[in-house]
């Protein structure tokens, strides 16, 4: 538990930046129309991708003691994950609407 508010106090402003992002990230994303939401998402997917594959990089070079790295690294796996499938399944379903039906 030490080692974790270590992080947090010397890592103060990467936090504030998160946090900032995440609020700006939402500003934007409610004012998108509903035309543009399928292209935005499967570029999202490719994002997640990335941030899938970052994590795994991060948590190959990192000390295997390094209990706190090997655990947002594994978090940020599985929310990537879970973002691409989700991600997948929704931008599949939209196209599906647009499709003829017999």
């Amino acid at each position: 538990m030490k080692e974790l508010l270590e992080f947090i106090q010397n890592n103060l402003q990467i936090f504030y930046i998160i946090i900032l992002a995440t609020f700006v990230g939402i500003e934007v994303i409610k004012s998108i129309p509903a035309v543009l939401h399928t292209p935005l998402m499967s570029g999202a997917n490719a994002l997640s991708g990335v941030v899938i594959v970052g994590a795994i990089l991060v948590m190959l070079h990192s000390d295997p003691t390094d209990y706190v790295a090997l655990t947002l690294g594994f978090i940020a796996v599985v929310l990537g994950v879970l973002n691409v499938v989700g991600g997948f399944a929704v931008t599949n379903r939209m196209l599906e609407m647009f499709k003829k039906k017999k």
